[in-house]
């Protein structure tokens, strides 16, 4: 159940409350930003991290997938032998 705070935070539990250190001028600069979108700077803080955590798993995930595509091999249905990986991986390593 959400909690309404005196300052009209609305909280859902669990939420940690955390303190950071911030230089003063990027402090303003956030605060002029959080208060342009109408948001309050914990709000505001929240979606840039928000946005930031989820863009960097769509990177890793987008490496992932790349990296996948360059060790995919095409096995033939009648020929699931192929799919030995620990036999795959050893003549990799003795090619090189």
């Amino acid at each position: 159940m959400p909690v309404l705070t005196a300052g009209n935070t609305v909280y859902t539990h669990p939420v940690a409350k955390v303190m950071i250190s911030i230089p003063d001028k990027l402090l303003e600069r956030l605060d002029l930003r959080a208060k342009e979108a109408g948001e309050s700077r914990s709000g505001f803080l929240q979606h840039l991290v928000e946005r930031e955590v989820e863009a960097s798993e769509r990177r890793r995930r987008e490496e992932l997938n790349r990296l996948w595509d360059e060790v995919r091999i095409e096995v033939p249905a009648d020929k699931p032998e192929l799919l030995d990986v620990v036999q795959l991986i050893r003549e990799d390593r003795e090619s090189h």
